[in-house]
Protein backbone atom coordinates (compact mmCIF):
# COMPACT_ATOMS: atom_id res chain seq x y z
CA UNK A 1 0.00 0.00 0.00
CA UNK A 2 1.35 3.85 -1.25
CA UNK A 3 1.66 6.19 1.52
CA UNK A 4 -0.49 9.19 0.99
CA UNK A 5 0.68 11.76 -1.28
CA UNK A 6 0.52 14.11 1.26
CA UNK A 7 3.04 12.30 3.70
CA UNK A 8 5.69 11.64 0.52
CA UNK A 9 5.14 16.01 -0.47
CA UNK A 10 6.35 16.85 3.20
CA UNK A 11 8.70 14.17 3.32
CA UNK A 12 10.33 15.81 -0.19
CA UNK A 13 9.88 19.29 1.22
CA UNK A 14 11.74 18.15 4.40
CA UNK A 15 14.76 16.37 2.08
CA UNK A 16 14.64 19.05 -0.13
CA UNK A 17 15.68 21.84 2.53
CA UNK A 18 18.42 20.14 3.84
CA UNK A 19 20.18 19.88 0.48
CA UNK A 20 19.48 23.27 -0.10
CA UNK A 21 21.59 23.72 3.08
CA UNK A 22 24.43 21.74 1.80
CA UNK A 23 24.57 24.05 -1.17
CA UNK A 24 24.10 27.24 0.38
CA UNK A 25 27.35 26.29 2.53
CA UNK A 26 29.62 26.06 -0.21
CA UNK A 27 28.73 29.71 -2.38
CA UNK A 28 27.70 31.47 -0.37
CA UNK A 29 30.44 31.86 2.04
CA UNK A 30 33.15 32.79 -0.01
CA UNK A 31 31.50 36.24 -0.36
CA UNK A 32 32.00 37.03 3.13
CA UNK A 33 35.66 35.61 3.54
CA UNK A 34 36.62 39.35 3.07
CA UNK A 35 34.46 40.43 6.23
CA UNK A 36 36.06 37.72 8.16
CA UNK A 37 39.68 39.01 7.51
CA UNK A 38 38.76 42.59 9.97
CA UNK A 39 36.65 40.87 12.46
CA UNK A 40 38.08 37.66 13.01
CA UNK A 41 41.83 38.38 12.38
CA UNK A 42 42.00 35.74 9.56
CA UNK A 43 44.91 35.79 7.43
CA UNK A 44 44.91 33.92 3.59
CA UNK A 45 45.96 30.70 5.13
CA UNK A 46 43.08 31.02 7.62
CA UNK A 47 40.40 32.03 4.92
CA UNK A 48 41.59 28.78 2.81
CA UNK A 49 40.92 26.39 5.29
CA UNK A 50 37.42 28.35 6.74
CA UNK A 51 36.66 27.01 3.09
CA UNK A 52 38.26 23.62 2.70
CA UNK A 53 37.45 22.57 6.13
CA UNK A 54 33.99 21.81 4.98
CA UNK A 55 35.01 19.93 1.97
CA UNK A 56 37.31 17.89 3.73
CA UNK A 57 34.80 16.58 5.69
CA UNK A 58 32.51 16.09 3.51
CA UNK A 59 34.76 13.46 1.89
CA UNK A 60 35.61 11.40 5.19
CA UNK A 61 31.48 10.96 5.49
CA UNK A 62 30.01 10.11 1.93
CA UNK A 63 31.10 6.57 1.82
CA UNK A 64 30.16 5.85 5.49
CA UNK A 65 26.70 7.70 5.67
CA UNK A 66 25.28 5.12 3.16
CA UNK A 67 26.19 1.98 5.16
CA UNK A 68 25.23 3.43 8.53
CA UNK A 69 21.95 4.45 7.05
CA UNK A 70 20.98 1.36 5.71
CA UNK A 71 21.87 -0.32 9.23
CA UNK A 72 20.66 2.07 11.81
CA UNK A 73 17.59 3.60 9.73
CA UNK A 74 17.83 6.64 6.92
CA UNK A 75 15.34 8.38 8.64
CA UNK A 76 16.95 8.11 11.83
CA UNK A 77 20.49 8.98 10.06
CA UNK A 78 18.63 11.89 8.11
CA UNK A 79 17.83 13.54 11.53
CA UNK A 80 20.60 13.56 13.42
CA UNK A 81 22.68 14.68 10.77
CA UNK A 82 20.37 17.40 10.27
CA UNK A 83 20.40 18.36 14.10
CA UNK A 84 24.29 18.50 14.14
CA UNK A 85 24.29 20.45 10.53
CA UNK A 86 21.91 23.26 12.88
CA UNK A 87 24.00 22.94 15.68
CA UNK A 88 27.24 23.46 13.48
CA UNK A 89 25.78 26.75 12.10
CA UNK A 90 25.26 28.35 14.82
CA UNK A 91 28.54 27.50 16.82
CA UNK A 92 29.38 28.96 13.13
CA UNK A 93 27.76 32.21 13.64
CA UNK A 94 28.95 32.34 17.38
CA UNK A 95 32.86 31.94 16.50
CA UNK A 96 35.24 34.86 17.38
CA UNK A 97 38.24 33.35 16.47
CA UNK A 98 39.42 31.76 12.92
CA UNK A 99 40.68 29.25 14.36
CA UNK A 100 36.85 28.70 16.31
CA UNK A 101 35.28 29.10 12.75
CA UNK A 102 37.32 26.27 11.10
CA UNK A 103 36.56 24.13 13.83
CA UNK A 104 33.04 24.41 13.37
CA UNK A 105 33.14 24.33 9.61
CA UNK A 106 34.57 20.92 9.78
CA UNK A 107 31.71 19.69 12.06
CA UNK A 108 29.32 21.43 9.83
CA UNK A 109 30.88 19.44 6.59
CA UNK A 110 30.67 16.36 8.38
CA UNK A 111 27.02 17.00 9.04
CA UNK A 112 26.53 18.55 5.77
CA UNK A 113 28.18 15.28 3.76
CA UNK A 114 26.38 12.96 5.42
CA UNK A 115 22.87 14.60 5.45
CA UNK A 116 23.48 15.21 1.41
CA UNK A 117 24.18 11.60 1.12
CA UNK A 118 20.87 10.73 3.40
CA UNK A 119 18.96 12.42 0.84
CA UNK A 120 18.99 10.44 -1.81
CA UNK A 121 18.68 6.99 0.22
CA UNK A 122 15.50 8.85 1.28
CA UNK A 123 13.91 9.56 -1.15
CA UNK A 124 14.92 6.37 -3.09
CA UNK A 125 12.89 4.44 -0.29
CA UNK A 126 10.10 7.15 0.09
CA UNK A 127 8.90 7.02 -3.56
CA UNK A 128 8.35 3.49 -5.04
CA UNK A 129 6.68 4.44 -8.02
CA UNK A 130 9.03 5.16 -10.88
CA UNK A 131 7.25 8.10 -12.27
CA UNK A 132 6.67 9.80 -8.91
CA UNK A 133 10.06 9.31 -7.79
CA UNK A 134 11.52 10.75 -11.03
CA UNK A 135 9.57 13.77 -10.14
CA UNK A 136 10.79 13.95 -6.84
CA UNK A 137 14.16 13.57 -7.88
CA UNK A 138 14.11 16.79 -10.57
CA UNK A 139 12.48 18.56 -7.26
CA UNK A 140 15.16 17.66 -5.19
CA UNK A 141 17.87 18.60 -8.12
CA UNK A 142 16.22 22.04 -9.33
CA UNK A 143 16.37 23.04 -5.05
CA UNK A 144 19.81 21.85 -4.72
CA UNK A 145 20.62 23.58 -8.06
CA UNK A 146 19.41 27.01 -6.60
CA UNK A 147 21.40 26.52 -3.76
CA UNK A 148 24.33 26.39 -5.55
CA UNK A 149 23.45 28.84 -8.05
CA UNK A 150 21.89 31.75 -5.80
CA UNK A 151 24.58 31.04 -2.85
CA UNK A 152 26.68 34.22 -3.81
CA UNK A 153 24.21 36.32 -4.47
CA UNK A 154 22.16 35.10 -0.64
CA UNK A 155 25.44 35.59 0.55
CA UNK A 156 25.85 39.13 -0.58
CA UNK A 157 22.74 40.24 0.43
CA UNK A 158 22.10 38.84 3.86
CA UNK A 159 26.08 40.74 4.70
CA UNK A 160 24.49 43.81 3.12
CA UNK A 161 21.09 43.48 5.27
CA UNK A 162 23.00 42.01 8.78
CA UNK A 163 26.17 41.16 10.21
CA UNK A 164 28.11 38.07 8.54
CA UNK A 165 27.08 35.44 11.66
CA UNK A 166 23.99 35.13 9.76
CA UNK A 167 25.88 33.97 6.71
CA UNK A 168 26.11 31.11 9.34
CA UNK A 169 23.26 31.51 11.66
CA UNK A 170 20.43 31.16 8.89
CA UNK A 171 20.75 27.36 8.65
CA UNK A 172 19.42 27.15 12.26
CA UNK A 173 15.88 28.17 11.52
CA UNK A 174 16.18 26.21 8.35
CA UNK A 175 17.44 23.43 9.48
CA UNK A 176 14.72 23.35 12.39
CA UNK A 177 12.57 23.34 10.03
CA UNK A 178 13.63 20.62 7.39
CA UNK A 179 13.84 18.25 10.52
CA UNK A 180 10.31 18.89 11.31
CA UNK A 181 9.38 18.05 7.56
CA UNK A 182 11.83 14.95 7.91
CA UNK A 183 9.93 14.04 11.32
CA UNK A 184 6.66 14.05 9.95
CA UNK A 185 7.04 12.95 6.25
CA UNK A 186 9.90 10.27 6.07
CA UNK A 187 9.14 6.74 6.58
CA UNK A 188 11.82 4.61 8.15
CA UNK A 189 13.60 2.14 6.25
CA UNK A 190 16.42 -0.15 7.02
CA UNK A 191 18.55 -2.89 4.94
CA UNK A 192 18.79 -6.07 7.72
CA UNK A 193 22.03 -7.12 4.93
CA UNK A 194 23.78 -3.60 5.17
CA UNK A 195 27.24 -4.44 4.41
CA UNK A 196 30.40 -3.62 7.19
CA UNK A 197 31.65 0.18 7.35
CA UNK A 198 35.07 0.19 5.61
CA UNK A 199 37.23 2.16 8.46
CA UNK A 200 40.29 1.60 7.08
CA UNK A 201 39.44 2.90 3.65
CA UNK A 202 37.67 5.79 5.16
CA UNK A 203 40.54 6.40 7.81
CA UNK A 204 43.24 6.47 4.90
CA UNK A 205 41.67 8.13 2.17
CA UNK A 206 40.27 11.22 4.88
CA UNK A 207 44.37 11.12 5.84
CA UNK A 208 45.51 11.42 2.41
CA UNK A 209 43.56 14.13 1.22
CA UNK A 210 43.98 16.10 4.31
CA UNK A 211 47.76 15.90 4.22
CA UNK A 212 47.68 16.80 0.84
CA UNK A 213 45.90 19.82 1.53
CA UNK A 214 47.58 20.87 4.49
CA UNK A 215 50.84 20.26 2.54
CA UNK A 216 49.77 22.51 -0.22
CA UNK A 217 48.31 25.46 2.13
CA UNK A 218 50.92 25.33 4.51
CA UNK A 219 54.32 24.15 2.91
CA UNK A 220 55.70 27.65 2.82
CA UNK A 221 55.74 28.23 6.33
CA UNK A 222 57.00 24.58 6.77
CA UNK A 223 60.65 23.43 6.80
CA UNK A 224 62.17 21.27 4.43
CA UNK A 225 62.23 18.03 6.35
CA UNK A 226 58.71 18.41 7.42
CA UNK A 227 57.14 19.13 3.98
CA UNK A 228 59.16 15.92 2.97
CA UNK A 229 57.70 13.95 6.34
CA UNK A 230 53.87 15.23 5.71
CA UNK A 231 54.31 14.63 1.49
CA UNK A 232 55.59 10.78 2.24
CA UNK A 233 53.05 10.05 5.22
CA UNK A 234 50.45 11.71 2.80
CA UNK A 235 51.56 9.30 -0.05
CA UNK A 236 51.83 6.49 2.04
CA UNK A 237 47.95 6.67 3.70
CA UNK A 238 46.68 6.92 -0.17
CA UNK A 239 48.62 3.76 -0.81
CA UNK A 240 47.23 1.96 2.44
CA UNK A 241 43.63 2.93 0.77
CA UNK A 242 44.61 1.57 -2.23
CA UNK A 243 45.93 -1.53 -0.56
CA UNK A 244 42.39 -1.20 2.07
CA UNK A 245 39.95 -1.35 -0.94
CA UNK A 246 41.57 -4.44 -2.66
CA UNK A 247 41.50 -6.14 0.44
CA UNK A 248 38.38 -5.41 1.74
CA UNK A 249 35.43 -7.87 1.28
CA UNK A 250 32.93 -4.25 1.85
CA UNK A 251 34.79 -1.48 -0.17
CA UNK A 252 33.52 1.42 -0.44
CA UNK A 253 35.61 2.40 -4.11
CA UNK A 254 35.28 -0.71 -6.43
CA UNK A 255 37.77 -0.18 -8.60
CA UNK A 256 36.89 -2.54 -11.62
CA UNK A 257 34.50 0.14 -12.32
CA UNK A 258 37.71 1.99 -13.64
CA UNK A 259 37.92 -0.74 -16.48
CA UNK A 260 34.31 0.26 -18.07
CA UNK A 261 35.23 2.94 -20.47
CA UNK A 262 32.82 5.29 -20.17
CA UNK A 263 32.65 5.45 -16.30
CA UNK A 264 36.16 6.29 -16.78
CA UNK A 265 35.63 8.99 -19.07
CA UNK A 266 32.72 10.42 -17.10
CA UNK A 267 34.44 10.63 -13.85
CA UNK A 268 37.20 13.09 -15.64
CA UNK A 269 34.08 15.14 -16.40
CA UNK A 270 33.33 15.21 -12.25
CA UNK A 271 36.96 15.72 -11.65
CA UNK A 272 37.54 18.91 -14.85
CA UNK A 273 34.02 20.58 -13.03
CA UNK A 274 36.36 20.74 -9.72
CA UNK A 275 39.29 21.26 -10.82
CA UNK A 276 38.55 25.14 -11.72
CA UNK A 277 34.82 25.78 -11.72
CA UNK A 278 33.97 25.62 -8.35
CA UNK A 279 37.45 26.43 -6.49
CA UNK A 280 37.56 29.29 -8.33
CA UNK A 281 34.16 30.35 -6.36
CA UNK A 282 35.97 30.49 -3.66
CA UNK A 283 38.93 33.40 -4.91
CA UNK A 284 36.96 35.16 -7.25
CA UNK A 285 34.44 37.33 -4.74
CA UNK A 286 37.98 38.28 -3.78
CA UNK A 287 39.09 39.79 -7.42
CA UNK A 288 35.51 41.37 -7.47
CA UNK A 289 35.83 43.20 -4.27
CA UNK A 290 39.38 44.01 -4.13
CA UNK A 291 40.62 44.34 -7.75
CA UNK A 292 37.94 45.74 -9.43
CA UNK A 293 36.31 47.63 -5.75
CA UNK A 294 33.30 46.68 -5.51
CA UNK A 295 30.97 45.71 -1.99
CA UNK A 296 29.61 42.41 -1.37
CA UNK A 297 25.62 42.72 -2.48
CA UNK A 298 27.41 43.91 -5.97
CA UNK A 299 30.20 41.16 -6.05
CA UNK A 300 27.19 38.21 -5.27
CA UNK A 301 24.96 39.61 -7.67
CA UNK A 302 27.86 39.37 -10.38
CA UNK A 303 28.40 36.05 -9.41
CA UNK A 304 25.15 35.18 -10.31
CA UNK A 305 26.97 35.77 -14.13
CA UNK A 306 28.83 32.90 -13.30
CA UNK A 307 26.85 30.18 -11.36
CA UNK A 308 23.10 30.74 -13.44
CA UNK A 309 24.44 28.87 -16.45
CA UNK A 310 25.01 25.96 -14.30
CA UNK A 311 21.68 25.70 -13.43
CA UNK A 312 19.65 26.69 -16.92
CA UNK A 313 21.64 24.36 -19.38
CA UNK A 314 21.05 20.62 -18.51
CA UNK A 315 18.21 20.50 -20.70
CA UNK A 316 20.62 21.75 -23.69
CA UNK A 317 23.18 19.00 -21.93
CA UNK A 318 20.79 16.04 -22.13
CA UNK A 319 19.33 16.57 -25.41
CA UNK A 320 23.13 16.59 -26.46
CA UNK A 321 23.87 13.49 -24.57
CA UNK A 322 20.72 11.94 -26.14
CA UNK A 323 21.72 12.74 -29.39
CA UNK A 324 25.49 12.77 -29.70
CA UNK A 325 26.65 10.50 -27.00
CA UNK A 326 28.37 11.21 -23.60
CA UNK A 327 31.28 11.33 -25.29
CA UNK A 328 30.69 14.55 -27.03
CA UNK A 329 28.57 16.15 -24.34
CA UNK A 330 30.99 15.54 -21.63
CA UNK A 331 34.24 16.52 -23.49
CA UNK A 332 32.34 19.62 -25.09
CA UNK A 333 31.52 20.85 -21.91
CA UNK A 334 35.31 20.74 -20.22
CA UNK A 335 36.28 22.54 -23.60
CA UNK A 336 33.71 25.05 -23.47
CA UNK A 337 34.80 25.66 -19.48
CA UNK A 338 38.35 25.78 -20.46
CA UNK A 339 37.86 28.45 -23.16
CA UNK A 340 35.62 30.65 -20.57
CA UNK A 341 38.34 30.59 -17.95
CA UNK A 342 40.48 31.64 -21.24
CA UNK A 343 38.18 34.68 -21.98
CA UNK A 344 38.42 35.40 -18.30
CA UNK A 345 41.79 35.79 -18.22
CA UNK A 346 42.18 38.24 -20.90
CA UNK A 347 39.24 40.46 -19.57
CA UNK A 348 40.93 40.99 -16.43
CA UNK A 349 44.18 41.72 -18.08
CA UNK A 350 42.08 44.44 -20.19
CA UNK A 351 43.67 47.62 -19.82
CA UNK A 352 40.04 49.10 -18.43
CA UNK A 353 38.76 46.05 -16.63
CA UNK A 354 35.77 45.84 -14.99
CA UNK A 355 32.28 43.46 -15.07
CA UNK A 356 31.65 44.33 -18.24
CA UNK A 357 35.31 42.48 -19.60
CA UNK A 358 35.04 39.99 -17.59
CA UNK A 359 31.03 38.67 -18.19
CA UNK A 360 31.74 37.28 -21.51
CA UNK A 361 33.95 34.45 -19.93
CA UNK A 362 31.86 34.15 -16.49
CA UNK A 363 28.90 33.31 -18.89
CA UNK A 364 30.95 30.86 -21.45
CA UNK A 365 32.77 28.65 -18.15
CA UNK A 366 28.91 28.80 -16.58
CA UNK A 367 27.60 27.15 -19.44
CA UNK A 368 30.54 24.57 -19.70
CA UNK A 369 29.71 23.13 -16.40
CA UNK A 370 26.02 23.50 -16.53
CA UNK A 371 26.84 20.81 -20.26
CA UNK A 372 29.10 18.97 -18.17
CA UNK A 373 27.01 18.07 -14.98
CA UNK A 374 24.13 16.42 -15.47
CA UNK A 375 25.64 14.33 -18.37
CA UNK A 376 28.44 13.20 -15.72
CA UNK A 377 26.25 12.08 -13.36
CA UNK A 378 23.92 10.01 -15.44
CA UNK A 379 27.20 8.29 -17.01
CA UNK A 380 28.58 7.25 -14.15
CA UNK A 381 25.63 5.77 -12.42
CA UNK A 382 23.98 4.49 -16.36
CA UNK A 383 27.28 3.18 -17.56
CA UNK A 384 26.98 0.13 -14.13
CA UNK A 385 24.75 -2.31 -13.60
CA UNK A 386 21.50 -1.08 -11.01
CA UNK A 387 23.23 -2.85 -8.20
CA UNK A 388 26.24 -0.71 -8.15
CA UNK A 389 24.75 3.16 -9.15
CA UNK A 390 24.92 3.73 -5.64
CA UNK A 391 28.72 2.94 -5.49
CA UNK A 392 29.12 4.29 -8.63
CA UNK A 393 27.55 7.63 -7.62
CA UNK A 394 29.43 7.29 -4.66
CA UNK A 395 32.65 7.51 -6.25
CA UNK A 396 31.70 9.94 -8.63
CA UNK A 397 30.90 12.45 -5.48
CA UNK A 398 33.99 11.34 -3.77
CA UNK A 399 36.01 12.32 -6.73
CA UNK A 400 34.61 15.78 -7.12
CA UNK A 401 34.46 16.63 -3.48
CA UNK A 402 38.69 15.26 -3.32
CA UNK A 403 39.69 17.46 -6.22
CA UNK A 404 37.18 20.43 -5.06
CA UNK A 405 39.66 20.02 -1.67
CA UNK A 406 42.64 19.61 -3.58
CA UNK A 407 42.09 22.68 -6.01
CA UNK A 408 41.24 24.75 -3.18
CA UNK A 409 44.87 24.48 -1.74
CA UNK A 410 46.20 24.77 -5.01
CA UNK A 411 44.42 27.72 -5.87
CA UNK A 412 45.21 29.55 -3.17
CA UNK A 413 49.21 28.74 -3.82
CA UNK A 414 48.99 29.59 -7.59
CA UNK A 415 47.53 32.78 -6.62
CA UNK A 416 50.43 33.95 -3.26
CA UNK A 417 52.77 32.77 -5.87
CA UNK A 418 51.85 35.01 -9.22
CA UNK A 419 51.36 37.76 -6.72
CA UNK A 420 54.73 37.23 -5.19
CA UNK A 421 56.68 36.81 -8.77
CA UNK A 422 54.86 39.91 -9.50
CA UNK A 423 56.10 41.97 -6.45
CA UNK A 424 59.73 40.34 -6.88
CA UNK A 425 59.85 41.19 -10.68
CA UNK A 426 58.58 44.77 -9.78
CA UNK A 427 60.26 45.92 -6.68
CA UNK A 428 63.85 43.84 -7.34
CA UNK A 429 65.96 41.69 -5.30
CA UNK A 430 67.03 44.05 -2.77
CA UNK A 431 63.63 43.92 -1.46
CA UNK A 432 63.29 41.67 2.23
CA UNK A 433 62.59 38.02 0.53
CA UNK A 434 60.25 37.64 4.11
CA UNK A 435 58.64 41.23 3.62
CA UNK A 436 57.87 40.15 0.04
CA UNK A 437 56.03 36.75 0.93
CA UNK A 438 54.39 38.26 3.37
CA UNK A 439 52.98 41.29 1.22
CA UNK A 440 51.97 38.57 -1.65
CA UNK A 441 50.00 36.89 1.24
CA UNK A 442 48.57 40.15 2.56
CA UNK A 443 46.99 40.94 -1.38
CA UNK A 444 45.90 37.14 -1.85
CA UNK A 445 43.79 37.79 0.85
CA UNK A 446 42.36 41.14 -0.29
CA UNK A 447 44.13 43.17 2.35
CA UNK A 448 45.85 45.66 -0.81
CA UNK A 449 45.03 49.39 0.98
CA UNK A 450 47.09 48.23 4.40
CA UNK A 451 50.20 47.63 2.20
CA UNK A 452 51.47 50.98 2.11
CA UNK A 453 51.60 50.92 6.10
CA UNK A 454 53.13 47.95 6.37
CA UNK A 455 55.94 47.57 3.81
CA UNK A 456 57.25 51.13 2.54
CA UNK A 457 58.06 51.29 -1.05
CA UNK A 458 54.94 48.90 -2.21
CA UNK A 459 52.43 51.53 -3.97
CA UNK A 460 48.86 50.21 -3.78
CA UNK A 461 48.66 50.14 -7.93
CA UNK A 462 51.77 47.58 -7.58
CA UNK A 463 49.45 45.68 -5.37
CA UNK A 464 46.76 46.12 -7.06
CA UNK A 465 48.46 45.09 -10.54
CA UNK A 466 49.96 42.06 -8.49
CA UNK A 467 46.44 40.72 -7.80
CA UNK A 468 45.33 41.17 -11.16
CA UNK A 469 48.07 39.17 -12.08
CA UNK A 470 48.22 36.33 -9.56
CA UNK A 471 44.06 36.03 -10.67
CA UNK A 472 45.61 35.59 -14.43
CA UNK A 473 47.74 32.68 -13.54
CA UNK A 474 44.45 30.81 -11.39
CA UNK A 475 42.27 31.45 -14.67
CA UNK A 476 45.30 30.17 -16.84
CA UNK A 477 45.56 27.11 -14.90
CA UNK A 478 41.63 26.55 -14.74
CA UNK A 479 41.67 26.97 -18.30
CA UNK A 480 44.45 24.64 -19.66
CA UNK A 481 43.22 21.83 -16.66
CA UNK A 482 40.27 21.92 -18.18
CA UNK A 483 40.87 21.34 -21.69
CA UNK A 484 43.41 18.52 -20.91
CA UNK A 485 40.85 16.97 -18.92
CA UNK A 486 38.10 17.56 -22.18
CA UNK A 487 40.73 15.62 -23.87
CA UNK A 488 41.97 12.83 -21.72
CA UNK A 489 37.68 12.57 -21.17
CA UNK A 490 37.77 12.04 -24.93
CA UNK A 491 40.25 9.67 -24.91
CA UNK A 492 39.01 7.63 -22.17
CA UNK A 493 35.95 6.75 -23.64
CA UNK A 494 37.17 5.59 -26.55
CA UNK A 495 35.25 4.43 -29.92
CA UNK A 496 31.53 5.77 -30.29
CA UNK A 497 29.68 7.05 -27.20
CA UNK A 498 27.13 6.09 -24.77
CA UNK A 499 23.25 6.65 -25.42
CA UNK A 500 20.67 6.53 -22.82
CA UNK A 501 17.13 6.67 -23.70
CA UNK A 502 16.07 6.85 -19.79
CA UNK A 503 18.48 9.21 -17.76
CA UNK A 504 18.94 8.64 -14.29
CA UNK A 505 18.06 11.80 -11.78
CA UNK A 506 21.02 13.82 -11.66
CA UNK A 507 22.51 14.96 -8.94
CA UNK A 508 23.81 19.41 -8.88
CA UNK A 509 26.00 18.76 -6.66
CA UNK A 510 29.51 20.71 -7.09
Amino acid sequence: MSLPVSRNTLALIGVCLASLLFGLEISSVPVVLSKLKDVLGADFRDLQWIMNAYTIACTTVLMATGTLADRFGRKRVMAITTITFGVASLLCGLSTSAGALIAARFLQGLAGGAMFTCSVAVLSHQFQDGKARGRAFVAWSVISGIGLGFGPAIGGLIVALADWQWVFLVHVPLAVIALLFIGVGVTESRDPEAGKLDLAGIITLSLAVFGFSYLITQGGELSGGLRVTIGLASLLAFAGFLWAERVSSHPMFDFSVFRIRPFSGAIMGGIGMNFSYWPFIIYLPIYFSSGLGYDATTTGTLLLAYTIPFMLMPPVAEFIRARFGARVAIPLGLLTLGVGFLAMRVGAGAEAASWKTLLPGSLIAGVGIGLTNSPTTNTTTGSVSPDRAGMASGIDISARLITLAINIAVFGLLLVEGIHAYLKATLGEATDPAQLRAAAERIAGGDISALTGTMAGVPASVAHDALVHGFGWLMLYGGLGAIVLAMLSFTMFGPGSLRQASARPCSETP
